[in-house]
């Protein structure tokens, strides 16, 4: 199919049109090149002015003009920059109240194994005497007094 298209382009009488249509887009072209060009010089020379670059052949009401659009720039980054800084003070208020919650959770368990570890002790306590006393019969005088303690050591 394609070497068909490529014939009906080499033949004589098409040879002619696809000149034409070539210098046409070719026309074409230079002039989107000479708009587009036009439009950088242009677009330069504005972004020169608003950073205050090339003010010198302004008269007074362009250089008024030129200050309303700042000033409106202006009071958009201002806005915008005041919306950013309350989106991370809250985002900051909500960690921070996090961290609360997990702190006050840490410390519950904190009191539980502490609570629980007191209880340990108090019953290692009283088992420890028991066995040191019903080990020390007069019958055992050479035997060492010998007692076991079992549970979890009491964190300091």
């Amino acid at each position: 199919m394609q070497q068909v298209i490529e014939r009906r382009n080499l033949h004589p009488e098409n040879l002619g049109k696809m000149d034409q249509l070539s210098l046409e887009l070719q026309l074409e072209k230079g002039t989107s090149y000479a708009m587009l060009s036009k439009e950088i010089e242009d677009k330069t020379h504005e972004l020169r002015r608003i950073k205050g670059e090339e003010l010198h052949g302004m008269d007074i009401e362009e250089l008024h003009k030129l200050e309303k659009v700042l000033e409106v720039g202006l009071s958009r980054v201002t806005e915008t920059k005041g919306e950013r800084f309350l989106e991370e003070i809250t985002a900051l208020q909500q960690k921070g109240a996090r961290l609360m919650e997990e702190n006050q959770r840490l410390k519950q368990m904190e009191n539980l194994f502490s609570t629980q570890t007191h209880v340990l002790e108090q019953g290692q306590s009283s088992e420890s005497t028991t066995n040191i006393c019903s080990s020390s019969d007069p019958q055992d005088n050479d035997s060492s007094d010998i007692s076991l303690k079992l549970g979890l050591p009491f964190p300091k």
